[in-house]
Parts: C-alpha cells; structure tokens; sequence
C-alpha cells in the first residue's frame, strides 16, 4: 500500500501551486488516507474557491469523489502505473462498496 499512498501523493502534487490566477494545495489527512486539493484565486476581481479534486486511499484502492480538472487523476495515475482496478471513479458514479466507506 506505500507504493500505491507514494504514487498517488506524487501524483497529486503536480495539480499543486501557482495556477493562472491563484494557487492550489493539496491537504492530506494525519492517516494519509484522504485527499484534497483546493484552489483558491481571483476571477473578474472576484475571490474563488474551489474544491477540484477529492480522494481517498483505502487498502490498495484510490477512489476519486471529485475530479474537475481536465487532465483526470485517473489518467496521471494510470500512467504512473496504477491497475485501473485499484481505481474507482466515484464521481463518473462507479459503486464503492459498502466496506470501503470511512
């Protein structure tokens, strides 16, 4: 489970930092098991925030809840070599099972 907790920490740190008009963070729970990256910049002189991404590592498994940007999480971390099986997209409406839940 390190390996797949590494390659997803790494993964979602390249959506972090300065953005066009902004930044975005990326908050990891104490466990390392839920994700968060949140933007927060300025639009038309008008302070936005925003959730963009959401995930949560349980067991061998990364389900992604929230995916908003246009190249997917899923689509980093398939490329980093994650088995699409370890991966479910929640918010395309995949089922998590009932055992995965916090």
């Amino acid at each position: 489970m390190d390996a797949i907790r590494d390659i997803l920490i790494r993964e979602l740190e390249k959506y972090t930092g300065k953005a066009f008009n902004g930044y975005s963070y990326l908050t990891v729970s104490k466990d390392q098991a839920h994700f968060v990256i949140t933007s927060i910049g300025y639009v038309r002189g008008e302070r936005i925030v925003n959730t963009a991404i959401v995930a949560q590592l349980i067991g061998e498994t990364i389900i992604i809840d929230r995916d908003i940007y246009d190249k997917q999480l899923v689509d980093a971390l398939l490329q980093a070599g994650i088995p699409r099986e370890n991966i479910i997209l929640a918010y395309a409406g995949e089922p998590v099972p009932e055992t995965m839940e916090f």
